[in-house]
């Protein structure tokens, strides 16, 4: 039996894509997870995907709804008794254009579910475990947060405000939580297809290893930086990208 093994996560956004891999990256390991998403049946495909309710168990709902996430983390609590670990992976990005002409209502939504929501799962789940025995959070962001994002600016603006908060909860919540972040670039899921598909070859072409990332290499990362082996890492933001941020652009 691993350290891991009688752990519980919180996996926010995995019913399918990068949420789910990194439920079945911790899954595998001999964790149990909670795991939300806005539809129920692809909820329910994901939970029999992670080796059904013993392993695992769906909350459907928004992320931005502070109803479903007291009832998300109060559901955790009751079946499972315990939340050690937060993945904040939920996000979106409903427009594309120049900033100086995005909707400032769709720039409110995407800072409410990127940001604000990653505050609120936050709280709940410090106050509910954390607080009293500890535990670890990783925030998924973006290479997007790094640096300007072309055609995507506030998207890269709310990630690059998920990085500041994950400095600050680091902080605020040493020495029993780990606080780290995720910064991927273009991951073969469907909330990226309109970056990739026609011209992947192209699109490679631009990152030294020569291929988008998939789900799984955001799963691994994550549960390493969940994982005992990590005990030292907080603050901290590892950049999965193929090697695009070297100088090569970002795809």
């Amino acid at each position: 039996m691993t350290a891991e093994s009688s752990k519980v996560a919180l996996v926010t956004g995995a019913s399918r894509g990068i949420g789910l891999a990194i439920a079945r990256a911790l899954v595998g390991r001999g964790e149990r997870v909670v795991i939300t998403g806005r539809d129920k049946g692809s909820l329910d495909e994901a939970v029999a995907a992670l080796g059904g309710p013993d392993h695992a168990l769906g909350v459907p709902g928004k992320s931005h709804d502070a109803g479903h996430r007291e009832e998300a983390v109060g559901q955790a609590m009751e079946r499972f008794g315990r939340i050690d670990h937060l993945v904040n992976n939920v996000g979106t990005n409903p427009v594309f254009g120049s900033i100086t002409d995005v909707d400032l209502d769709a720039a409110r939504k995407i800072f409410e579910i990127n940001v604000v929501s990653t505050l609120g799962w936050v709280q709940l789940v410090h106050k509910a475990w954390l607080a009293e025995h500890g535990g670890a959070i990783v925030n998924v962001s973006s290479v997007g947060g790094l640096g300007p994002a072309l055609g995507i600016g506030m998207y890269g603006a709310s990630k690059a405000a998920m990085i500041q908060m994950t400095q600050q909860m680091a902080h605020e919540l040493a020495p029993s939580v780990r606080v780290n972040a995720v910064a991927p670039a273009v991951v073969k899921t469907r909330f990226a297809e309109a970056l990739y598909v026609d011209h992947e070859e192209e699109v490679a072409a631009h990152y030294p290893l020569k291929r988008l990332g998939v789900p799984e290499d955001v799963g691994g990362a994550v549960a390493f930086l969940l994982s005992d082996e990590a005990s030292w890492i907080t603050g901290q933001t590892l950049v999965l990208d193929g090697g695009a941020t070297l100088g090569r652009g970002l795809g």
